[in-house]
């Protein structure tokens, strides 16, 4: 039995449900599906297919890697609410991992697509923000770095479990949503009910 330690990496912080699987550097499988709704019921029914893939059964993961985001409200809660549920069932630990650290790479703007022709970018020196997509290619060139926001997220998973295995040992809170902007959610349309005196 490997002394390496198992860990189940997932994200659904846009229009994707992302999960990784590795023992230590080896990636025993993962997965990756295009989906604009219904993450929430597709990401665990992907989470067993890649433990059966696997032959490792829940019991056996050592940790959980989550993306916390920023990106799709409604995802990044998904993604963090099954993380948080999982590690309390199993008593392991659960790691928050923002997409901008999953994304970095020397050299580069870690950026992420934002709807609108924006980016959620992570300028050196600045808190993490939303910002038109040419205004953060302006900043990246004036930083001298390279600008890549269409990254593809199909290896984001596997970075997010690579991330959690390092930093499991030490994780004493869990993971929590990193929120860039409010939801895109519209107020009801609807008149509130009135109330008849009877």
């Amino acid at each position: 039995m490997s002394s390496e330690p198992l860990v189940l990496g997932f994200d659904t912080s846009a229009a994707h449900c992302a999960a990784a699987l590795l023992r230590g550097p080896a990636v025993l499988a993962s997965r990756f599906e295009e989906t604009s709704r219904g993450q929430a019921e597709r990401l665990m029914p992907i989470l067993e297919d890649i433990l059966e893939e696997a032959g490792v059964t829940w019991s056996a993961l050592d940790a959980i890697g989550v993306g916390i985001g920023p990106g799709n409200f409604t995802g990044i809660r998904i993604a963090v609410s099954a993380a948080r549920g999982l590690a309390l069932g199993l008593q392991i630990p659960a790691v928050g991992v923002d997409g901008f650290e999953a994304r970095r790479a020397p050299g580069s703007l870690a950026a992420i697509p934002a709807p609108r022709d924006q980016v959620y970018a992570a300028l050196p020196g600045e808190a993490p923000r939303l910002m038109p997509l040419l205004e953060a290619a302006d900043a990246a060139r004036v930083a001298g770095l390279t600008f890549a926001p269409e990254a593809s997220p199909a290896g984001l998973a596997q970075r997010i479990a690579e991330l959690a295995a390092q930093r499991y040992p030490d994780t004493t809170e869990a993971p929590a949503p990193l929120y860039l902007r409010a939801a895109d959610a519209a107020p009801a349309r609807d008149l509130p009910p009135q109330m008849i005196d009877g």
